[in-house]
Order: C-alpha cells, then structure tokens, then sequence
C-alpha cells in the first residue's frame, strides 16, 4: 500500500537565519512521502539564497515565491500549490518531533471521521532553552475553562509505541465548532488535515493580515466536522521572538479579528441566538481590555459595557470602572484587578 502523501506548507518571512531548522525537522520524519512547501512571502533578507542553496539536491523541496501578503497570503500559496493527501502547516520558527507526521496518520487511522488532528507543543526560550513540556493550555485560555471528556465525543488510548514518551495518551475526538466559539484550541504547527476537509473549509481570510488568520481557519474547519485533538506534544514552539505576531503589542489587533471572526461565522448561520450574543460579549470584553491596556480608553468603555451582557460580566464590570475613573485612580485600581483576576482572553484567538 502507498504511503499517503503530506504537503507541509511552510511561510516564511525574513528568518533565513532560522528556516532551515523548521524545514529540516519536516525533512526528518519518519514518514517520509512529504513535500515540503516553503513559501517565502517577499522576504527582504536572504532567504530564498539560502533555502536554493541549501535543498538544490532535495526533490522533496519547492520553494514558492510571492509578494509579501502575510501568513494568509502565504499559507493560500502554498495550499493552492499542494499535491498530498494531507496537509500540515509548520511556521518557520517553530519545529517538529521526527515522529510527529507518523504519531498523527496513525492516529486518523483510529479516528476515520476526523478531517484534522492537532497535539500539544513543548515551548523553548529563543536560545532553545526548555520553558513548558507542555504549553498548550498555558497558551490558550479555552483549555482553561473546559473539560475535554465533556467537549469529545469520544476518546481511544494512543497504542503503546506510537507517541514515545506518552504510553497513556489520548486521542479526543467530536465536533467542537461551539465550544471553538468561546475562544480557540488549535494551534496551526501542530495541525494535520485531509486533503478533503482543506477543500471545503477554502483559503485563510487574508483580510486578517496581521493575526487571528489560525482561529477563523480552524474555527471553520471544525465547522465542517469531526476532529481529533491528539494530547500529546509532537511540536516544539518557540517564545519570545521579536518577529512574532503574539507579542502583547499585538494583542489589540488580535482581539479586533477575534470580533470579527465571530460575527462571520454568526453571519453565516448554525449559531444560535443567545450562544451568538454570548460569544461577541466575551469577544468585546476582550477587546476592551486590550484597548484598556494600550490607553484607548474611550473606545474601550464601548466594549466593555457591551461585555456586561457576556460570560464575565464581573469582570467587565471593573474594568468599565477602571476606563471611566480619572487616571490617577485608574492605575491602582488597574492593578487591583489585575491580581485578582484573569484577563478575558489573552491569547484566545492565537
């Protein structure tokens, strides 16, 4: 029986110093029926040099050259390039376990209705140095609020061998595209997907330029279906690069596509009533919040008294105190908050 084909798309953007290291844990797998997609989205340094360099002998490498358009740009490029029976995405500075590619096909074995598979991810410092053995739910404040035997409609014990490292592991598997409404679960490296589901979930929204493209793709993707959430850490995520997208001073802009992606997917359709109303509160109150915390105080008290009708209306509630207060009230009482609670939702919609 033929091996299926995996297209791993990679974009890239100006780290031809750190590329290779993505691109060669993809080259490492054990599963070897791969093509490798490196997209690089207008880079100004020399990456595109350095990738023709260093994979001239490797057919298993095409690298792919486009305006810059961002990460959605770059990841429709490669999609409409790809070739597999799967499809994987891999950022350019995170990197993967050599049995990650295996670990997961073996997986979808054990779960036929499921058109994506994701996993946990082991987080390092920008030196390599070890932060989280397991970073997922410190990344993703959904986790936090759930209970996975609650959200999966089943779950299978992973077969001794096949996650080294992980003998009682599990696979969770269901259709989550509610609970994915109150914020996200998936993180894009460590996600696998059928050919069939990539079709019908279509290209990553490039309006959504500088973040919060992952969410609305995923958000859609368990819209169309069945997944499997693999509790396993088969990536390795890297923190802290002044490059990425997830730094803090990003947070607003994320929170604003975060908004935007739930009124598209209220708009079009399957979303009930209240459960709808109940998520953009939760949204906006996150929102608010960022702007809070980037001094935009009156567009933040817009929010977050619409966030009054949300999940954490508490919570909103302080933080419309905090916006309304004169700013030397404001900073302690700011930080009053701060100590006794948890924000909405940073890195809801990462």
């Amino acid at each position: 029986m033929t091996a299926p084909l995996v297209s791993v798309i990679v974009p890239t953007y100006n780290r031809g110093a750190r590329v290779a290291r993505a691109v060669d844990s993809a080259l490492a797998q054990t599963h070897g029926s791969i093509e490798v997609l490196v997209v690089d989205d207008g880079s100004t340094d020399d990456t595109v040099d350095q990738m023709t360099r260093r994979y001239a002998g490797e057919a298993r490498v095409r690298i792919l050259e486009r305006p810059n358009g961002g990460p959605a740009a770059a990841r429709n490029t490669g999609l409409a390039a790809a070739q597999g029976d799967y499809i994987a995405f891999l950022d350019s500075d995170d990197e993967w376990l050599p049995w990650k590619l295996e670990f997961q096909l073996g997986c979808m074995q054990r779960t036929p209705a499921a058109g994506m598979i994701w996993t946990d991810m082991a987080a390092v410092d920008p030196d390599g140095s070890p932060l989280a053995a397991r970073y997922l739910r410190k990344m993703y404040r959904r986790y936090r609020e759930i209970r996975l035997e609650k959200v999966f409609a089943r779950s299978v014990l992973v077969p001794a061998g096949l996650a080294p490292g992980s003998p009682s592991a599990r696979v969770w598997q269901g259709s989550i595209f509610r609970t994915m409404l109150g914020g996200n679960l998936v993180h894009t490296s460590t996600v696998l997907v059928t050919s069939e589901r990539a079709r019908a979930v279509g290209q990553f929204d490039e309006t959504l330029r500088m973040t919060g493209e992952d969410y609305d793709y995923h958000l859609r993707t368990t819209a169309e279906g069945t997944v499997a959430f693999a509790d396993v850490a088969t990536t390795v995520y890297r923190v802290g690069a002044p490059d990425q997208l997830t730094l803090p001073r990003h947070m607003a802009q994320m929170a604003r596509n975060y908004l935007r992606t739930l009124d598209n997917a209220i708009a079009r359709g399957g979303v009930g009533e209240r459960e709808g109303r109940r998520a953009v509160a939760g949204a906006r109150g996150w929102l608010g919040e960022e702007l809070l915390e980037a001094g935009e105080r009156s567009e933040a008290r817009t929010h977050l008294a619409a966030a009054l009708r949300g999940p954490r209306p508490f919570r909103a509630l302080g933080l419309l105190l905090v916006a309304l207060a004169p700013l030397f009230i404001a900073r302690p009482l700011r930080t009053i908050l701060a100590r006794i609670s948890h924000p909405f939702g940073r890195r809801a919609a990462e």
